[in-house]
Order: structure tokens, then sequence, then C-alpha cells
């Protein structure tokens, strides 16, 4: 007897049919699913799996575009891009023990605890853990061979000229970006635009390979400015032994092309070094020629004079009466430092006479001589371009009172920085003719704004050098072998409304004068060793700078080697 079938009996029934059908059907909709997902995934969603999947062994990273090389008119390098290594992690492909951490940080000078908190991180793809290290400092990041950590070419500005033309051509930040200066005002043609590239990595995170560029970097253009290196270089010698010996507080020096209008020279003292800032004031960076506003004092005289000539108010030789040294306007005394019972209108110029410019400048309406200042480029920005430049002031003439017409005309109620006077010097170096400034080379000079007709100009051509002569009072800046022609300023400095015993001194000249080549202007910021006038402090800078600059420039002489006359022990000082 088979006792298991008959303890059984349902054992040998038969299943019914839907169960395996139902089966068979639920397999096939599973099947159908998996195909459907597969097929949206691969078709519909291939961006999404793509990125992840390159995600785990390619990346793609910026490529730094090289900045353009600033030069000097010549050519000469000012500033270079030099390139460095920076290091950066990928925090998730990081694998490093507490040793090499320590190890790491040490190497990249950084703390400990820093570093972690950077790498710790892991949502972030990409994070520096130091930027721009010279080459055998990276050489030894690459040596410990850390995975998830790599390093990156990036750029360096270097300035070969260091400190000699730093407030000019300002510098760049971390990312090679302009900061200050003309590499700020050039940013947009300097920088150029970076491009990218897809690298491989391994396993362990290290960049094993490289696959290419997806966009190639494209390198900024190369500028050149106006700047003369070799000029550059002698303007901030002089200014800077100028400052010392007068322990003056600052200075600055601009070096004009006559014809052109380029700036072949920007100085500024107190420098800094562009390479290595850690230790730089605001002080140090400010670009004084640009951006300091200062009263001109006597400077302003020759164009008080040119307005009158040009109104047919006076000529050189019309006497003036000076009151013997005391003038009284409304209630307020205008006096000269050495009375003089009349003047001519050459000798006002070339003694620095207040009292006859400030009679001159009563002469005429006030809008006719703010309307001569104003051509002439005063309280307007010189159109350098120059980030922050001062535009200086110049009040509406509406808005003068007799006393501020008067003193107007000797370079007090206004104010200007050196780049615009100097500018405005080139109405006499130019037959009458306002030059644009330009800090870039010039294929071409500019063409100007008549301001003055050429007589008018000549004949302040000719009082201006009779300034630096003996009786004048700036025979200081002669220069041997050419005439010269300029004008002192002295001016009391303004603080919190009042004038104080603390002056600006200054000089702005050209030579030859026969064919103006330069234009020189000085100035020297509270001279405070014994001498403060324009004519002792300044003018020394002109002849210097001046007469280097011409034999370099090989410019023919138009006097012979001795003309210098030496002047007398007492030089005469401008009116203050």
């Amino acid at each position: 007897m088979n006792y298991a079938a008959s303890a059984h009996p349902d054992i040998t029934a038969e299943l019914p049919g839907w169960r395996a059908t139902l089966l068979f059907a639920l397999l096939l909709i599973g099947l159908a699913g998996l195909f459907g997902r597969g097929a949206y995934l691969q078709v519909m969603h291939d961006d999404f799996l793509q990125e992840k999947g390159n995600a785990r062994y390619s990346r793609v990273i910026e490529v730094v575009a090289h900045r353009g090389m600033i030069s000097d008119r010549n050519g000469i390098p000012l500033a270079v891009s030099t390139p460095v290594e920076s290091v950066w992690a990928s925090p998730a492909d990081v694998e490093i023990d507490s040793r090499q951490l320590k190890q790491l940080a040490r190497i990249l000078g950084v703390g400990a605890t820093e570093l972690k908190s950077r790498l710790s991180d892991t949502s972030r793809d990409f994070v520096y853990l130091k930027r721009q290290l010279p080459p055998d400092q990276a050489a030894k990041v690459v040596s410990l061979n850390l995975p998830g950590i790599s390093l990156q070419r990036e750029y360096r500005r270097y300035y070969p000229s260091g400190e000699v033309a730093a407030q000019a051509l300002g510098f760049t930040g971390l990312d090679d970006n302009g900061q200050e200066g003309l590499e700020f005002a050039l940013q947009e043609r300097l920088a150029g635009k970076s491009g990218s590239q897809r690298v491989i990595k391994d396993r362990r995170g290290h960049i094993v390979e490289d696959a290419g560029n997806l966009h190639a970097p494209k390198p900024g253009s190369d500028i050149a400015l106006s700047l003369d290196s070799n000029l550059q270089h002698l303007a901030y010698r002089e200014l800077e032994s100028a400052v010392r010996q007068h322990k003056a507080k600052a200075g600055a020096v601009v070096v004009l092309d006559a014809k052109s209008g380029e700036v072949l020279a920007l100085a500024n003292y107190p420098a800094y070094n562009p390479n290595n800032r850690g230790k730089a004031g605001n002080q140090a960076m400010r670009n004084r020629a640009v951006i300091d506003l200062f009263e001109p004092g006597s400077t302003m005289k020759p164009f008080t004079v040119a307005c009158a000539i040009e109104q047919g108010k006076v000529r050189p030789e019309t006497v003036i009466d000076t009151e013997r040294g005391v003038l009284t306007v409304g209630n307020k005394k205008i006096r000269d430092t050495h009375p003089e019972p009349a003047l001519t209108v050459a000798q006002i110029i070339q003694k620095s006479s207040n009292i006859g410019a400030a009679k001159i400048a009563l002469s005429m309406e006030p809008e006719t001589l703010w309307q001569s200042l104003a051509d002439s480029g005063f309280g307007a920005p010189t159109g350098s371009n120059f980030p922050g430049e001062a535009p200086g002031k110049l009040r509406d003439a509406k808005t003068w009172r007799p006393i501020e017409q008067a003193t107007l005309s000797y370079g007090h109620g206004l104010s200007v920085n050196l780049l615009q006077l100097a500018r405005a010097y080139t109405v006499f170096a130019n037959s009458g003719e306002l030059k644009p400034v330009s800090l870039l080379k010039l294929e071409t000079p500019a063409i100007g704004k008549k301001v003055f007709s050429n007589d008018t100009a000549h004949m302040l051509r000719d009082m201006l050098e009779l300034a630096v002569q003996p009786g004048g009072t700036a025979p200081l800046a002669q220069v041997a072998g050419y005439r010269v022609a300029g004008k002192t300023g002295t001016a009391h400095k303004l603080e919190k409304g009042r004038y104080i015993d603390r002056y600006v001194a200054s000089f702005v000249g050209f030579a030859p004068a026969s064919n103006p080549r330069l234009i020189v202007a000085v100035m020297i910021d509270e001279p405070d060793n014994g001498q403060y006038y324009g004519g002792q402090v300044a003018a020394p800078v002109f002849s210097k700078v001046t007469g280097t600059a011409l034999h370099t420039l090989n410019v023919p002489n138009d006097a012979p080697l001795d003309n210098v006359i030496a002047p007398p022990a007492d030089i005469i000082g401008e009116e203050v």
C-alpha cells in the first residue's frame, strides 16, 4: 500500500491555470518596466547619466588666460605675468591622514586647522588651498602624491621697475585682475578670456591624463604706454632726492611731450614696491600727480595775463601801479613781499607780483576770466582716464566777490592736480593750443583746442623766460645749453577752511623755449627744512630732470653751454 499517497490525496491535484498566467504576466510587466526605465534614462535623461558618470573619472577645470604685457613707449616691459602654480582640491576625493595633513599645511604655510576646515566640505568640487606658489614649493606638494589634491597653472604679475612707476601702473589681485592704476583702467583690454579644459582622474582622485581643451583661453592684448622708462627713472630719482633733502611730506613730477601731450613720466614719492605690497600704506599708493589737489599759487599768473592780453587790456610793456606793496580790495589787503611803486606786465610775471596780477584780473569781467581759465582746462578732468582723477575746482564766476577774483589771479581760491597744471601750460608751448593728455603711446599727435592767439602765447613765452633769469623767481631752473621758460608757485595749505603756515612749492616750465619739446611740472608738499619757495625747492628738480631728459632725447641745443647765469645768494621769492 502506498501510505504517502493515501495520507495526502491532494498532492497529486493540479494547480489552477490562472495562477501561472498571473505570474507570467507579472514577470512581463516587471521586464517592461525595467526596459521602459532603461529607455527613459538612456534616451530621455542621457545628460544626467553622462554627468554622473563623467564626475567619477573626469572634471572640467578653468584655464586662466595670459594677461597682456604693459610696456613703455620703447617696448621695455613695465608689467608682465609670470606662470605660477596654485594648489586646489576636490574634498570628496581627498584621502589624507593627520600626519599628511600637517605635512601639507607646513609646505603651504597655512594652519593645519584651517586646511582641515577647507577639506571638510565634501559638497564642493573645487577649493583653493594656496594660490600662486613658487615652483620649488609646488614641487614639494606634488611629491606628497595626495589623492584629490592637484596643481593649476595661474599667472602672477611682476613689475620690473618696482616702486619707480608703482602709482601709475597700479597692481593686480590674486586672480590677476587690475585693482589700481592703469592695471584697473585697462582691465578689459589686458585681461583676455579664460578657457576650460577636461581632465581624467583615476580612482584615487589623481589627474592622470589631459583630455584636451574644451575652449582655448584668449590671451589679453599687450599695451604700450606713453611713459619713457629712462625719463620715469630720472624723474623718480630727482623727486626722491628733493623730498628727502627738504624733509617734505611728499612730491610729484609730470613730464609731458609738448607736441603730442603724451605723458613721458609720472613720478610720485613716497612710493611702494608693487611686487611686495605687504607693508604699503594708502599714502604710498596715492598717485598724487593725478589724485591730490592743491592751490597752484603764482603758476596761475600767466593765465590771468594771457586773458587780459587777449581782451586788449594790457601789453607786456604796460605799466601797472603796484601800490608800493599794499592793495586794499574791500576790507582785505593784498601784499607783495618785495614792494615796488610800479611794474610792467612782463615784470609782474618775472618778479611774481600779487598786486599786479590782482589789478589785471580786476580789470576784466568775471565771466571773461572764468571762461579763459575753463578753456585752459581748469576745473575739468584732463582726459587721462586715470581711475580716481580729481578734476580740481573752479567756482562759477557768478559767485565771485572782488577779493576772490583778485586772489584767483595768483592761484588762491581754486585747486588743481599736477597733471592738469602741466597740461594747461601746453597753451604756451604750442602757440595757444591746449593739448589733450594721453597715458597711451600715440601714433600721431592729438589735435588740441585753440585757447589763445599765437601772438599772446609767444608774448607769455618771452615773459616766462624772464622768470628763470637773474632778477626772476626761478634762476635755479636754468638748464645749460637750453633756453627755459617757466613759473614758480608757492601757496599756503588750507586746513579746515583756514590757511596755515605749511606750503606747497611748485614749478612748471618747458624747454627748449625756442621750440618746446618737454613740459615738466614739479610739486613738493610741505617742505620743512628752512626753504619753501617754489624757486628754491621745486625749480632745481625741474632743472635736473629737464636737462638730463633733453640730452637723453638728443634734443638740439638752442643756447650756448655756458648760458646758465649764477643766481644771487638771496633768490627772489614769489608772493605767497
